[in-house]
């Protein structure tokens, strides 16, 4: 489905998906013909509007945006795939999944534009509700002209056993200012955040990412990687949070990151909340730069500086990669590092 500034231009799904029960529209056609589901999640469960103003704000304005639904013990049969195209000065776009009970299901949402001189905004919401049992991958792609500010609020919910893998990659914006919160709500519920992002220019990136867990026997693992040139800044704030019955849980956080110009800058912030005696929980973060053995040991096999420096960062984010299901979007992905490294 590709959408512009909230209106759909193409939209495809399969007979195998609509047979199953499986309900992937735009927000205003959900609103119209599904409106007794978007009553019951959108904003209640997920992102609230009195999280702050720029949630409020989205609440008031939001147009647009992207609704899956997958019914109880169905596993969608092919991944499904969104394109959000920015082409105005503010947009304002709602993704809201659930998967019931027992259901399964891969999710590509992707959000761009082009570059201009005049300032944009995009002020989004995502909302992942992963019902026990059930199994999302959702891997949302940001690729935004360097005139656009994002300011995100952006969480996933999972039931009873249930597993939610989430991707993010950020290549664009000047600005961004992204809450990414993942809330872990019974036993055996597994999330896993994975970040890739690079900047350059005067590009300003930061995350804030929260790992809750609310119920005992959880697991959380999150590992957020990027590179930045030029005078790029990033800044990286995470927490794990573990209630006073959150017993026998596993929480891991890590943020590493590559300097490859001195006058690039990243803050690395974690950290953990621990009000349960009975957990495992660990946080890191590296910043670094570019081995410059490793380098020249790529260039005594004949291998010019800059594709060395282009295997290196490869190198770098390939284990995060691995983890978007799609072999041409992480073609797509690699590419554009590539041209950022210039």
């Amino acid at each position: 489905m590709l959408q512009i500034d909230g209106v759909v231009e193409r939209y495809e799904l399969s007979e195998s998906l609509q047979e199953q029960g499986v309900i992937f529209c735009d927000m205003h056609t959900a609103v119209r013909e599904h409106p007794e589901l978007v009553q019951q999640y959108f904003m209640t469960e997920g992102v609230a509007v009195t999280e702050g103003k720029f949630a409020a704000l989205h609440g008031a304005f939001w147009r647009g945006g992207t609704f899956l639904y997958v019914p109880k013990n169905t596993k969608a049969a092919a991944p499904l795939h969104t394109v959000l195209w920015s082409a105005s000065g503010k947009t304002f776009t709602h993704t809201l999944v659930v998967l019931e009970a027992g259901a399964e299901a891969i999710f590509m949402d992707e959000y761009a534009s082009a570059d201009s001189k005049e300032q944009a905004l995009h002020n989004g919401v995502i909302e992942l509700l992963v019902g026990d049992n059930a199994n999302l991958i959702y891997a949302g792609l940001q690729d935004f002209g360097r005139n656009m500010v994002q300011l995100n609020h952006e969480r996933g919910r999972v039931g009873r056993d249930g597993k939610l893998d989430w991707v993010t990659s950020i290549m664009g914006t000047r600005l961004t200012k992204a809450f990414q919160t993942m809330e872990l709500d019974k036993p055996g519920a597994w999330g896993r955040m994975s970040g890739i992002f690079f900047t350059n220019g005067r590009q300003h990136l930061d995350l804030d990412t929260q790992q809750n867990h609310n119920a005992e026997e959880t697991v959380s693992d999150l590992l957020y990687k990027g590179a930045l040139k030029d005078k790029s800044r990033t800044v990286w704030q995470g927490m794990i949070k573990a209630l006073p019955d959150s017993q026998r849980i596993n929480g891991f956080q890590a943020n590493r990151n590559l300097m490859l110009d001195r006058t690039a800058r990243a803050d690395s912030i974690p950290g953990l909340e621990i009000m349960a005696d009975d957990v495992i929980c660990t946080h890191a973060s590296a910043i670094g730069r570019l081995d410059e053995e490793e380098l020249f040991y790529l260039m005594s096999r004949g291998i010019s500086r800059k594709i060395a420096i282009e295997m290196s960062v490869q190198g770098f984010f390939d284990p995060l990669m691995r983890r978007i299901p799609f072999e041409g979007i992480r073609s797509r992905i690699f590419d554009r590092i590539v041209e950022k490294i210039g």
